[in-house]
Formats: structure tokens, C-alpha cells, sequence
């Protein structure tokens, strides 16, 4: 048991590694950089003479430490500023005001934000500068429904999608067609003011139209494609009624799409990814090293059903370990990336919580591994914990404990079942979202079976 302890603490180790290599704060001040009255960030930059105001918004779980920073650098510079985030864990600023928000389903705080957000950006005019600092979960923390469409309607679809199993990209096709900010809508209520976004992305090839749903980004999607995403889940029929007929509406061209790339609003905006996974990764590869492992990464591209993927990791843990391929132990396999949950069951859970759940029996006949799933942002679906942590020894634990493992996956059910064990990862917000790790490690003892 002292080695699993070592080996269990060695996991949180490298993963809170890659955790601190995400600091929200520390990238914006990376990027972001003032040099007497010249604010620069990669290859924009700006004279702030010819500024009149600088207005600063934002969404998403790592607006407030990204806010945090940028005002202490612009300080009395900003005129106003509104950010919303999902849990403002105390922070308060002089500035920009912090306003907390319902995720991953939107509620009503959220949608006064949002109408708050868009009053802010229209004031802009065009001697202003709006800075705008978007991350992961800005979509559901920023509903602004379309006319027509209640604000309990849209949190219908977004349930019903999320229950689906969508991926992010498909959700948020769905999304920017019933909301009156995302899908560049932002970027076109600021226009003719200029506009700077930061954005962390928590998304798989930090494509800007999908991370919060591109609310300063060209849309490339369709009225047409949101219907595809319902027809593809068979939810055309089960969303609201109102949802629906303003999606057809619109693929009837009877309401004006969401801007496209090349309008001309765009002009005045510039998109900069400030960070992604491959940081996160990054810095776990370096801790396995640093503690004598050996690392193996596997992909920053996770997707898929939660419990696949885990067959799929565990396949790889196996083969180290009977024949020390693809890398032999001491050794950390590191994959990163966001799967989904198909939610068949009443059970609370989420995709991190879920990936081992389903890993647990795949791991009760190798000795010295331990595995740790758990998201950047501390939050594993509708729940207080980041992820958890599993070895040769859960299932055993389980059943002195009366769980069944098996039955807690079907019910989707995978919080509680940790919760008992005191295996869940729990993180609190962590000021970032860069998707989610998977941490395998393997001990030294590991040795190749005859």
C-alpha cells in the first residue's frame, strides 16, 4: 500500500504541475504587455493616445484570473468592465466587475450578464478599445437567447444535447443559432470600436468559431447545420417547439444569419489563443521526468465516449507493463484532450469521474499503476470535484464497502461511488481551462509478466 500512496501522490503531483503551467494570470501577462503607452500582445499593437476608453469583458471559468491581471497592468486606464465567471471564489476588483453565473447550464444571472455584457460593448464607439477574455464555459455562462426563445427553452436544448453526448463543437453549432451574442455576435455589437480578445482555449485545435462558442469569431456554421446536429441525436422533435421553429426560420433564411468570415466588422478585431493543453501537457511531461518516470504522450486529442477511451488507455497501461511497450516503467503515460458522456442513467457523475469508473476493472490485475483523470478547470461535469483516482485496489475497497462498480456505470452514477472511497480529485477552481489530463502511472515494480 506505500507504494500505490507514492505512486497516487506522485499523479496529483504531476497533475497539479500542469495545472500551474495554465495559470490564467501568467499567460495573459506573457501576452499582454504595456511599454509606456504602447499595449502590445503578439503581433498587435496599439498607441493608447489615440485611445478614447478601454472597456474590458469577458466569460468563461478563467475570466477572473485573466481580468486579475489585466487590470493590474491598465489599472485607472479601463473605463469600465464586466467579466463572468462560474465561481468568483472571492475575487473583487476596482475596475472590472466579477458576476457569477450558472454552468454548464445556463441560468437567469447569466443571461442578466449577458444583456449587461452587450450594454457595455454598445457604448463603445469608435476611438475605444474593447478588450474581451474568453475561455471555456463562456458559452453557458453568457446565454442571450434569441427573441422568441426563453431563456428555460435554451437550457432545454443545451440539457438535451449534453445528455445526448455532443461534442463541444456540435453544442455550440446549436447555441450560436439561438443566442443573440455568440457566433461573432459579440464583435458585431462592439463594431466600429476596436476589439483585442484573449482567449484560452479549451478546445482540440483551438479552433476560435467553437472556443464559448466565437462570440468575436467569423461563424462558418449554418442555421442548416444546427438542424443537422438535433436531426443527428433525433432531438429535432423533443427541443422546445419555439427552439425549432427559429432554427428552421432561419435555414428558411426568414432570420438573418450569424455574421460570416470575410464581413467587414472583423477588421477591427483581433483573435489571439493565449494558451491551450499542449502547455498543460508540457508540464507534465517535465514532473514525470523530474521524479525518475519516464514519459509517454499519447495525444493532447482525447475524444470520444468517456468509457471507450478508457478501454482504449488501459489496453496501453497493459502492454507496458507485460512487455514494456510502448515504454517501459518507471514510466507516466500522459494523454490530454475532452471525451463525452452519454447519459443513459439518473446518476451524478462526470466525464473524468466516468473515464475511471470504467477503467477501475481494467486495473485490478496490475499491481503498481495508478491512473488519474481529472479537469484543468477543477469542475468534472455538474459536480464539486476535478476528476478522480483509481488502482488495483478500487474495486476490492468498493465492495468491502457494499458499491458496485458495474451498476454505478450504467447509472451513470460515478461522484457518489468515489465520493465513498475518497477517490475523488478535488481541486476547487483553478483559474484555468485547458481541457482535461489523463495521468497513467506505472511503478518501478511494474516488471513484464512470463
Amino acid at each position: 500500500m506505500a507504494d500505490l500512496a507514492e505512486l497516487r501522490a506522485t499523479a496529483r503531483a504531476i497533475f497539479d504541475a500542469g495545472i500551474a503551467a495554465g495559470d490564467a494570470g501568467r499567460l495573459v501577462g506573457r501576452t499582454l504587455t504595456l511599454e509606456g503607452r504602447r499595449l502590445s500582445a503578439a503581433h498587435w499593437s496599439l498607441d493608447l493616445d489615440g485611445v478614447r476608453r478601454i472597456v474590458v469583458v469577458g466569460a468563461g471559468k478563467a475570466a477572473g484570473a485573466m481580468a486579475a491581471r489585466v487590470e493590474a497592468m491598465l489599472g485607472e486606464r479601463i473605463a469600465e468592465g464586466l467579466v463572468v465567471v462560474k465561481e468568483a471564489r472571492g475575487l473583487a476588483l476596482e475596475r472590472i466587475r466579477v458576476a457569477e453565473a450558472g454552468h454548464p447550464l445556463p441560468d437567469e444571472r447569466g443571461q442578466r450578464a449577458a444583456d449587461e455584457v452587450l450594454q457595455v460593448v454598445r457604448r463603445a464607439g469608435p476611438d475605444d478599445l474593447v478588450l474581451a477574455l474568453i475561455s471555456g464555459g463562456g458559452s453557458a455562462l453568457l446565454p442571450s437567447p434569441v427573441e422568441g426563445v426563453s431563456l428555460a427553452e435554451k437550457q432545454a436544448v443545451t440539457r438535451l444535447l449534453l445528455e445526448a453526448g455532443a461534442t463541444i463543437t456540435e453544442l455550440n453549432t446549436v447555441r450560436k443559432h439561438l443566442s443573440a451574442l455568440k457566433g461573432g455576435q459579440l464583435a458585431r455589437a462592439a463594431f466600429p470600436a476596436r476589439m483585442l480578445v484573449l482567449a484560452l482555449s479549451d478546445v482540440i485545435g483551438d479552433p476560435l468559431d467553437v472556443i464559448a462558442a466565437g462570440p468575436t469569431e467569423p461563424d462558418p456554421s449554418t442555421f442548416a447545420d444546427a438542424l443537422r446536429v438535433l436531426d443527428t441525436f433525433g432531438l429535432r422533435w423533443r427541443v422546445p417547439s419555439a427552439a425549432r421553429q427559429y432554427l428552421e426560420a432561419g435555414a428558411r433564411g426568414q432570420v438573418p444569419e450569424t455574421p460570416k468570415p470575410g464581413n467587414p466588422l472583423f477588421a477591427a478585431v483581433t483573435n489571439l489563443v493565449i494558451g491551450n493543453n499542449g502547455l498543460v501537457v508540457e508540464a507534465a511531461r517535465e514532473e514525470a521526468m523530474r521524479r525518475g518516470y519516464t514519459p509517454l504522450v499519447l495525444t493532447r486529442s482525447v475524444q470520444g465516449e468517456a468509457r471507450e477511451v478508457a478501454r482504449v488507455f488501459a489496453a496501453v497501461l497493459r502492454e507496458a507493463v507485460s512487455s514494456w511497450q510502448p515504454v517501459a516503467p518507471p514510466a507516466c503515460v500522459i494523454a490530454a484532450g475532452e471525451t463525452t458522456v452519454t447519459v443513459r442513467g439518473s446518476g451524478k457523475g462526470g466525464r473524468c469521474q466516468e473515464f475511471c469508473l470504467a477503467l477501475a476493472p481494467e486495473l485490478a490485475a496490475l499491481d503498481r499503476v495508478v491512473v488519474l483523470a481529472a479537469g484543468t478547470d477543477g469542475s468534472d461535469g455538474p459536480t464539486d470535484a476535478a476528476g478522480a483516482i483509481v488502482d488495483a485496489t478500487t474495486l476490492e475497497r468498493a465492495r468491502a464497502k457494499g458499491l458496485d462498480a458495474r451498476a454505478a456505470l450504467t447509472a451513470n452514477d460515478s461522484y457518489p461511488f468515489f465520493s465513498t472511497l475518497g477517490d475523488l480529485v478535488v481541486t476547487g477552481g483553478t483559474g484555468t481551462n485547458l481541457m482535461d489530463l489523463y495521468l497513467g502511472v506505472l511503478g518501478a515494480a511494474a516488471t513484464r509478466s512470463t
